[in-house]
C-alpha cells in the first residue's frame, strides 16, 4: 500500500484554506467588506470644488453694502436674517458664521471657534472686506464666540450611532435567533401546533421593541447627561421615530432570515444589506458628500431616514412634518419585507 508522501502539516493547513473558504462570512470580511468600504469612502471623500460657506448677515442698515462685498467671493453663500433666526441658525449649524454690522464702520463676527467651516467663514470674510477697504486692518472688527449645543460634532454623531444601534440588534438579533432555531431544527416543531406564521414573526418583533426602549433610553441618556448633546424635540416623538425604526430594521432581519438555513449563510446576507448603510447613510460624516446621481438612493435607505429623522428631533426640535417624510420612508421598509417574509418564510 502507497504510503502518502505529503507531510501532516500541510494537510491540515490544506484543511484550514478549505474551512475558511467554505465560511462565506470569513471571505466577506476578510476580502470584500474593505474593498467595498474603500471604494465608498474614496466615493465620499473624493476630490471635489471648494465648498460654499454658509454665513448670513444681520438686518441693519448697512447690510446692503456689505452683501454686495462679500458677494463678489462666489465661495460664500450667504442669508440675510434677524437677530432670532440668525441665532437659531448658528445653534442648529446651518450657518457657520453670523457678519453682524457694528455703528458706522466696524463689524462682529459671530461662530463656534471649533467648527473648522466657522474658522474658515471667518478668514474668508474678513479677508474680502479688508480687501475692498485697501488696508489689513482699515475695518475694525470684533469677535464673538459660541458654543452652541447642536453644531458639535458628537451632536450629530450621537443620533447616527442610535440609529446605526437599532438597525444592528434588530437585525442581528431577529436574524440569527430565526436561523438559529431552524438549525436546530426546534421550527419543525411548530408545523403541528395552530400558531401561525405572522404569530411567530411577530414575537420577535414585540420582543424587539420592548428591549429598543431600553436601548434608547441608555443611549439617550449617556448622550445628554456625559456630552451634553441637546434634546430640543418631544420625547414621545423621538419614541415614535425609535418604534417606526425598530419595525422596519426588524423586518428587513425578518425577511433575511425567512429561508437562511445556515448561521454564516444569514451572516453574509445581513452583512449585504447593512454595509452600505453603514457607509453611506450619514452615521459618522455627512451623506451628503456622496455625488447627487447616487442621492435618491441614499435618501431611500432606512438607516438614512432614521438618522435624519432622530437629528431633526434631538437637534432642530422638528414638528411632524420635518419628520414625516422618513418616517413614511420608514413604515415602507417594515410593511414591505415582513409581507414578504410572512409569505416566503419556512419551518425548515
Amino acid at each position: 500500500m502507497a504510503r502518502d508522501s505529503r507531510h501532516p502539516i500541510l494537510e491540515l493547513t490544506g484543511a484550514r484554506f478549505r474551512e475558511f473558504l467554505r465560511e462565506p462570512e470569513a471571505v466577506f470580511w476578510t476580502f470584500i467588506f474593505p474593498i467595498l468600504l474603500a471604494a465608498g469612502l474614496g466615493i465620499a471623500f473624493r476630490s471635489r470644488p471648494a465648498e460654499h460657506v454658509n454665513l448670513a448677515i444681520l438686518e441693519s442698515p448697512r447690510r446692503p453694502q456689505l452683501e454686495a462685498l462679500l458677494r463678489r467671493d462666489s465661495s460664500l453663500t450667504i442669508e440675510i436674517m434677524d437677530d432670532s433666526v440668525a441665532a437659531r441658525a448658528l445653534r442648529i449649524g446651518e450657518i457657520a458664521l453670523l457678519v453682524s454690522p457694528v455703528g458706522s464702520d466696524s463689524v462682529e463676527y459671530r461662530f463656534d471657534p471649533s467648527r473648522e467651516d466657522a474658522r474658515q467663514a471667518r478668514l474668508i470674510v474678513d479677508r474680502v472686506l479688508q480687501q475692498n477697504a485697501g488696508s489689513v486692518a482699515a475695518i475694525p472688527v470684533r469677535e464673538s464666540h459660541i458654543s452652541e449645543r447642536g453644531s458639535r460634532y458628537i451632536d450629530f454623531v450621537i443620533p447616527g450611532l442610535l440609529g446605526m444601534n437599532i438597525m444592528g440588534s434588530s437585525v442581528w438579533g431577529i436574524g440569527f435567533a430565526i436561523v438559529d432555531a431552524r438549525r436546530k431544527r426546534l421550527l419543525k416543531r411548530f408545523v403541528a401546533t395552530p400558531m401561525r406564521r405572522p404569530h411567530y414573526l411577530l414575537s420577535f418583533l414585540l420582543m424587539r421593541l420592548a428591549l429598543m426602549v431600553v436601548e434608547v433610553a441608555v443611549i439617550t441618556t449617556f448622550a445628554v447627561l456625559v456630552f451634553g448633546v441637546p434634546l430640543r424635540g418631544a420625547i414621545w416623538q423621538l419614541g415614535t421615530i425609535a418604534i417606526v425604526a425598530a419595525l422596519a430594521f426588524g423586518g428587513i432581519g425578518l425577511l433575511i432570515a425567512a429561508r437562511a438555513r445556515t448561521i454564516e449563510g444569514a451572516s453574509g446576507l445581513m452583512n449585504i444589506v447593512m454595509l452600505p448603510m453603514w457607509v453611506g447613510s450619514g452615521v459618522f460624516f455627512s451623506a451628503s458628500n456622496f455625488p447627487d446621481a447616487v442621492q435618491p438612493f441614499i435618501q431611500s435607505l432606512p438607516l438614512t431616514a432614521a438618522v435624519d429623522a432622530f437629528r431633526a428631533n434631538m437637534l432642530q426640535g422638528g414638528e411632524w412634518s420635518a419628520v414625516g417624510p422618513e418616517l413614511l420612508i420608514l413604515a415602507a421598509w417594515f410593511s414591505v419585507p415582513f409581507i414578504a417574509a410572512v409569505r416566503t418564510f419556512r419551518w425548515q
